[in-house]
């Protein structure tokens, strides 16, 4: 049996690092900065708080992350089978044999797909029940304390304050809150949560009504008022809610859990309150019909009363002839007395001449 020398090659002889990092720097050095438009596939969050998700089409599939710190920013955040436009940049991962996308924003790809994205989760939280009208409270004729959630320094505030003020003044606490961007949706679920968490007469007075308003824009503006978080709080206060967020055309998932949707913020306003030069003029009609109620009630009573007493004997009819018999007998009186007097005195006298007979005997 002859020995075969196994044959020496001159290619040179890579470790498993060395590998990983050219791949590494070819990867990023072609793939920099790039965008890349897929469906969300797998979307994991552990405890770390990165979020792992996958982007792939019908053809194949790139695994991406999103760190915590990123994740944070986003104005929407992902979801399984939503359509979105990932822009990052490519590296590997040395310790599973993969490259992958560094995510540095998300966002849904097109109008359609937020739309399709808000359709599912209008569903799924229609099937809890949030939706449901059971739900819905009436909302106080005439609130004493209106709690309002929206940004300090726009016009619906403006606008807010001027329509109540025209209509019936009240007291206004304001909770501003971002009402666009990724620090949105906290902001407003937390100003919904805050206010139901004061306690009634407390130094800060409880509202009786809440009013979460906004003005107009597009889906992606108006898009912290369909997060889930939003969505729950408002389903859950405790005090009646008021949603007017964006104009009349505009509808959001936090419109379908309040109590009331109001087109626009000022309506809104006419919503919480009356008016009070309508309940004043009300309350002046209320008195001068009881005015005349009261003046014809005393009326046909008075009218019923003399009509009874026309019915009646006149009272001289029933008292004239007792009153003439008295005066007979009043005027026969003296004379009854004289003959009184003298048959007592003629009786003293008969009895006081017997008693002098019989002594004398």
């Amino acid at each position: 049996m002859e020995l075969v020398e196994p044959v020496q090659s001159n290619a040179p002889e890579y470790s498993v690092s060395e590998i990983s990092g050219a791949v590494k720097r070819v990867i990023e050095g072609e793939f920099g900065r790039v965008r890349v438009r897929g469906e969300l596939g797998r979307v994991s969050r552990p405890a770390s708080g990165h979020v792992y998700l996958d982007l792939k089409d019908e053809r194949a599939c790139l695994a991406g992350v999103i760190w915590k710190t990123t994740a944070r920013r986003l104005a929407v955040a992902p979801e399984e089978g939503m359509e979105v436009v990932a822009t990052g940049r490519l590296t590997t991962f040395p310790g599973a044999s993969r490259y992958q996308m560094i995510i540095e924003d998300l966002a849904p790809a097109g109008v359609g797909a937020l739309m399709a994205m808000l359709e599912k989760r209008k569903a799924a939280l229609a099937a809890e029940g949030l939706f449901d009208a059971a739900r819905k409270r009436p909302i106080p004729f005439l609130p004493e304390v209106i709690g309002v959630v929206t940004s300090p320094s726009g016009a619906v505030i403006r606008d807010i304050l001027h329509r109540l003020a025209d209509r019936f003044p009240r007291q206004v606490l304001l909770w501003p809150v971002t009402v666009q961007g990724e620090k949105c949706a906290a902001e407003v679920a937390a100003a919904i949560r805050g206010f139901n968490a004061l306690p009634p007469g407390g130094e800060v007075p409880r509202p009786d009504v809440l009013i979460v308003a906004r003005g107009g824009g597009s889906i992606e503006d108006l898009w912290g008022f369909n997060e889930e978080i939003v969505v729950r709080a408002a389903a859950e206060s405790a005090i009646p809610l008021i949603s007017a967020v964006g104009h009349e055309t505009d509808t959001t998932l936090i419109d379908l859990a309040a109590d009331r949707r109001a087109p626009t913020p000022t309506a809104a306003a006419e919503m919480a309150v009356p008016v009070r030069l309508e309940l004043l003029a009300a309350v002046a009609a209320l008195e001068e019909r009881r005015t005349r109620c009261m003046a014809r009630s005393l009326g046909q009573r008075g009218q019923r009363l003399r009509d009874l007493a026309r019915a009646l004997p006149r009272p001289e009819a029933l008292l004239g002839m007792r009153q003439q018999a008295l005066d007979a007998c009043a005027m026969r009186l003296p004379q009854a007395l004289k003959g009184l007097v003298r048959e007592r005195r003629a009786a003293m006298s008969t009895g006081a001449t017997s008693s002098h007979q019989v002594t004398r005997s």
